[in-house]
């Protein structure tokens, strides 16, 4: 027997980087947006007198040993678990690698959680967040789901109400983004900031994230569960309403990902891509709701009101050169209740 499980990309609503820390991370605050893109992880465990592990992937670039995230992450739960066994994983691969999408993060989670069922014994919440965090800072999130926000390296997570479901594009460029450089460039660039300035300008963050998601009486007649809950399949393909979602607050406060001033220098043919998925629509095209790079890049995403909207800006971005694939958000209930294959 064996356990598949989707691991599901994200995105980033807003990403804002602090100065280095001593140790040798940076301060971050995101919000991250759970996707329908993903990668299938397929877990084969059972008991053993000695732990041996192996891993096979459909993409050669990826590493299938201990230098892989999710390989890593099932090394480490077996230890915490106090259980030797034998475990394949096979993975394949669908998201690109270095799209700043999560993948290698998420796919680590997926690990866990199949292991977790192929053995018939799970960590709890808290040891399952802990061994996260250690894995990778994209990690954490990826055990809520959904819409979520992130801070300290990212791997602090909280989950925000989540926002309703909205068409989406991603655009996978050919090229690829290095965290560490994006993250260097970042640093040379930002160096005149005095500590006490950028953290000004973390905090800043944080209450524009509070303030969009704050719920009045008003803003919770929308039909939706909770603060702004989930829309149905029904209403994802009408209107493209933005009644109760807090997104479009969240633009006009004019959230930015700060990796863009950087990655955008050093492959600048990705602002053109982004203004395609945005649209312009003094030249009759249809505009996003948002659009921006995801992560460190280099993939980029819009969001649209209607299904309409997210095929036309797909096929703006058809003269560049990479893949580009239309999706949707996904709520926390969608996520968990469509993971397990």
């Amino acid at each position: 027997m064996s356990t598949t499980v989707r691991s599901y990309a994200k995105i980033n609503l807003g990403l804002r980087i602090g100065p280095p820390r001593a140790d040798g991370f940076h301060e971050l605050h995101t919000l991250y947006q759970s996707i329908g893109l993903h990668d299938e992880v397929t877990v084969t465990a059972k008991t053993a007198a000695v732990t041996r592990i192996t891993m096979d992937c459909t993409d050669l670039r990826v590493p299938t040993d201990a230098r892989n995230t999710a390989f890593r992450t099932v090394e480490m739960a077996l230890t915490a678990m106090e259980i030797t066994a034998e475990v394949h994983l096979s993975l394949t691969k669908n998201l690109p690698v270095q799209g700043g999408l999560g993948a290698g993060s998420a796919n680590a989670a997926a690990a866990l959680l199949g292991l977790e069922r192929e053995l018939g014994t799970a960590l709890t919440g808290p040891q399952r967040m802990s061994l996260a965090e250690r894995i990778g800072s994209d990690v954490p999130l990826f055990l809520l789901g959904g819409t979520v926000y992130g801070h300290n390296r990212g791997q602090i997570v909280l989950p925000y109400p989540d926002l309703p479901a909205m068409h989406c594009v991603v655009f996978a460029p050919t090229v690829g983004s290095s965290t560490p450089l994006a993250f260097k460039a970042w640093d040379e660039q930002v160096s005149r900031l005095t500590p006490e300035a950028a953290q000004d300008r973390l905090d800043e963050l944080s209450r524009v994230y509070a303030s969009a998601f704050a719920c009045t009486g008003a803003d919770s007649q929308t039909g939706a569960s909770g603060a702004f809950g989930t829309l149905d399949a029904e209403n994802l393909q009408r209107s493209g309403s933005l009644a109760g979602n807090p997104l479009p607050a969240l633009v006009r406060t004019g959230i930015a990902n700060d990796f863009e001033e950087v990655v955008f220098q050093q492959h600048p043919f990705l602002r053109d891509i982004l203004h395609a998925l945005k649209g312009d629509e003094a030249l009759g095209e249809s505009s996003a709701v948002m659009a921006a790079l995801s992560g460190s890049g280099s993939s980029l995403f819009g969001l649209y009101r209607t299904e309409a909207d997210a095929e036309a800006a797909q096929a703006r971005t058809a003269e560049y050169a990479g893949r580009s694939f239309r999706t949707t958000t996904l709520t926390r209930e969608a996520y968990w209740s469509s993971m397990f294959v």
